[in-house]
């Protein structure tokens, strides 16, 4: 089958930083995915601190909220899909604003929800958005940003979502304990049309990748449809092992941060501003995780830094949760904790980019994605089952640990792609 490797245009400047080397083009996608990522990341954050507050208004078990929780994460995993299916026919730009306006309108709505079924249903429809916005975003930086930083960029980003979950924690603090009633964790939802106001940057800054409009011209002249291909057998294998892939990454640390605030406030006693400031710590070692992972993704490769990272998570929760350690002992520990659980995911993006054919790109990263969302998205409920029988702690231990075990398999048995050029229509 014919393919066309895409070069740069032109050589980056000598010297200087590989931020100062990007293009306009290039920097205009990364602040533009960045800052989506960071407002996602608040978005879908700020029900974890909530989950208290909910249970406290309207009586919930904590399977019920572990449900509110799944709702989102397993309705993303069809949002993904169905965004990456519409990114690779309709373009990576116009599918992205979208999704972004979509989650942005349901996180808002959810704040004026009255019971528990209401709620389900915006968190569901948040989930769509929510889902999509990955997809497209991962693909978007994948295809924009050249070989050499590529991984470096696409971890970057994912760096947004530890800035968007302190911006959650910091409200979380302020409204959660200034506000009366139910006004603080309804606050917590409004602050989520914010989002919103990202689009207007997008539609004036953002381009399509190059390699996406020549592949699409291509596909469209042979009049050729090939989003079921991922199911082909030259494509399965990557398919079903980035999906295995994002089943551990994603549900070792949604079993985890779903169910954090919850751990330290009923289980350590602690108060709403200690928790805060636990959150903190453990926010701040996962911004410093996903900058780190992104070199090293660059550095060691896609395959290694993947395996370290699982690896050291799956250790870090094991002494969080079932260690008798002190208070201060866990302050201290929730750095790690936040660094290795949130810095796994930082190659994941350039790694799915680089292992599927441009013509399916958008479709099958959307699809592996977000069927290993859809799966992890089980382990937060599974953790408030497992908590009627054990304590909290060990159930939370218990999930991420078998998630980890899953990401190590898939890591090591699928090829490195460390450097590899991206071509048209192969």
């Amino acid at each position: 089958m014919p393919s066309t490797t895409l070069k740069p245009a032109s050589s980056p400047p000598a010297g200087g930083s590989w931020l100062s080397q990007l293009s306009p083009k290039e920097k205009s996608a990364l602040l533009a995915t960045f800052g989506g990522w960071a407002l996602d990341g608040m978005d879908v954050m700020v029900y974890s601190f909530v989950i208290p507050s909910l249970i406290a208004a309207w009586r919930l078990s904590k399977s019920d909220a572990g449900w509110l929780g799944t709702a989102a994460l397993l309705m993303s995993s069809l949002g993904g899909w169905i965004a990456g299916l519409l990114a690779d026919r309709f373009g990576r730009v116009q599918v992205l604003q979208i999704t972004i306006l979509w989650f942005a309108l349901f996180t808002f709505f959810s704040g004026f929800a009255q019971n528990f079924w209401q709620l389900l249903l915006c968190r569901g429809l948040q989930g769509l958005g929510f889902g999509g916005e990955w997809a497209v975003g991962s693909v978007l930086m994948g295809e924009t940003i050249r070989a050499e930083y590529r991984g470096k960029a696409v971890g970057t980003v994912q760096g947004g979502w530890a800035i968007g979950w302190g911006v959650a924690a910091f409200f979380y603090m302020v409204l959660l304990s200034k506000l009366p009633g139910d006004w603080g964790w309804r606050a917590m939802f409004w602050i989520g049309i914010l989002p919103a106001f990202l689009v207007f940057y997008i539609r004036q800054r953002v381009e399509e990748p190059e390699i996406y409009s020549r592949t699409r011209d291509t596909v469209e002249k042979r009049h050729e449809t090939h989003f079921m291909e991922i199911f082909s057998p030259a494509v399965l294998k990557i398919t079903a092992l980035t999906s295995l892939l994002a089943i551990g990454v994603q549900g070792g640390y949604y079993a985890i941060t779903t169910w954090l605030p919850t751990f330290l406030k009923t289980v350590r006693k602690l108060s709403v501003l200690n928790t805060g400031g636990y959150l903190i710590v453990v926010i701040v070692g996962s911004f410093v995780g996903y900058i780190v992972s992104a070199y090293l993704a660059d550095a060691l490769g896609r395959k290694r830094t993947l395996i370290l990272f699982a690896a050291c998570s799956f250790l870090t929760i094991t002494a969080y949760t079932f260690l008798p350690i002190s208070n201060s002992v866990m302050l201290v520990l929730g750095f790690p904790l936040g660094f290795f659980a949130s810095g796994a995911f930082s190659p994941i993006g350039a790694f799915f980019t680089e292992l599927f054919p441009s013509r399916v790109r958008g479709s099958g990263q959307g699809f592996s994605y977000n069927v290993g969302r859809a799966i992890g998205a089980l382990f937060p409920t599974l953790v408030g089952y497992l908590g009627k029988t054990m304590p909290l702690g060990r159930a939370i231990a218990t999930f991420a640990v078998i998630a980890y075990l899953i990401m190590i398999a898939a890591a090591a048995v699928l090829p490195e792609t460390r450097g590899k050029e991206l071509k048209v229509y192969e």
